[in-house]
């Protein structure tokens, strides 16, 4: 029974394309590989990545300028590249995002056969390009899975703690769930999404169809019940499986999400880049203080406790301290010369007192 549940469960999660909507050429001029029949883009780039199943899968790199945030994209389970392309295109334009697609093994042109495992590892070839080949970090990247894209989506996101966000597109609970509505996990399933979910640390937007017949809409609602950041899900009135980008509400609310968790990092970055600014300044105040008050107690100077890395950088106080204890020399010698001066003053003005006092009594004395 385990065994036919799993099969029946891998014959849903993997249906390729047969015969695949593309080629994969290589260009003689330029020695790059283009994706046939589409003409070549200054900003798409072909690749084959090894993963380490030991399979050789097909990606799309589109980039879009000036881009703060990379989507990583895991499609459904009867796609591959040639039926995505024109959609990754208009992704990375209306969301301002680069974007990569790849194909599971045995999709499209990638080698090897469909399974749960093997797509675990495309998706893992997938990112450490982004981190090798584009220098892309784990908070600037968006994870996108639609329908059984949800699975290796998940399975990374949970493995992943600083990404940015996470989009679910109609989202399964688990392959065996999508036929059978189980209430527990059994260990011959594929894709437990369900068990994951509750692992992501980053916010998660899910969308799916209230019309779904293939992935019922009560997945989308549960796993966003699981959820740990919840974002505001999409829920499109009539949807189907595979027409939810044919709805306005679709790249209008995807788009709102996309800003709203580049802001929050962004707010994040620029907090942490703050705290770490005061903390210099409140050190640097430490070391003026020290050696001023160790001058004028006669003290040996006190030693900074601060790495000598941030000595470097706060050297510039050394000629403020020895400025300042100039000017304190230079002031307390004013006021000694003003203290002797208002002195004398009053020195003569007493002598000068007792003169006219003499004077008086010489007159009283003559007259």
């Amino acid at each position: 029974m385990g065994g036919m549940t799993s099969s029946m469960a891998a014959k849903f999660a993997f249906f390729p394309p047969n015969p695949p909507s593309y080629k994969v050429v290589n260009d003689e001029g330029t020695g790059l590989l283009l994706l046939s029949p589409f003409p070549h883009r200054e900003n798409v780039e072909i690749m084959k990545l090894p993963t380490r199943r030991g399979t050789e899968i097909v990606a799309v790199y589109v980039r879009y300028p000036m881009a703060t945030s990379t989507l990583l994209y895991s499609h459904g389970n009867a796609a591959d590249l040639g039926q995505m392309y024109e959609l990754f295109i208009e992704l990375s334009i209306h969301l301002r995002v680069n974007l990569i697609g790849y194909d599971y093994s045995g999709y499209g042109q990638s080698s090897g056969k469909p399974s749960e495992q093997n797509t675990y590892g495309d998706i893992d070839a997938v990112f450490k390009c982004l981190e090798e080949n584009y220098g892309t970090k784990q908070e600037d990247v968006i994870l996108y899975g639609q329908s059984v894209g949800s699975g290796p989506t998940l399975e990374l996101a949970s493995r992943l703690p600083r990404l940015r966000a996470v989009v679910l597109h109609s989202p399964i609970l688990s392959g065996v769930r999508v036929m059978y509505p189980v209430k527990r996990t059994y260990w011959f399933d594929i894709y437990k999404n369900i068990d994951k979910i509750p692992l992501v640390n980053c916010p998660v937007l899910i969308i799916h169809g209230t019309a779904d017949e293939v992935v019922d809409f009560s997945h989308g609602k549960q796993l966003w019940e699981l959820c740990k950041e919840k974002y505001e899900p999409l829920w499109i009135k009539g949807g189907n499986h595979c027409d939810l980008e044919l709805y306005p509400e679709y790249i209008r609310h995807l788009k709102k999400f996309v800003a709203t968790v580049e802001r929050s990092t962004s707010h994040r970055i620029s907090t942490r880049k703050s705290t770490d600014q005061f903390e210099p300044s409140r050190k640097s105040t430490d070391l003026f203080d020290g050696p001023r008050k160790s001058t004028d107690r006669r003290e040996k100077p006190r030693h900074s406790t601060d790495k000598p890395e941030r000595l470097k950088t706060h050297s510039n106080n050394g000629d403020k301290i020895d400025k300042l204890r100039a000017f304190e020399k230079l002031e307390r010698s004013r006021r000694s010369v003003d203290c002797i001066e208002k002195a004398r003053k009053s020195v003569d003005h007493q002598v000068e007192r007792a003169r006219k006092s003499v004077d008086t009594l010489d007159r009283i004395r003559t007259g």
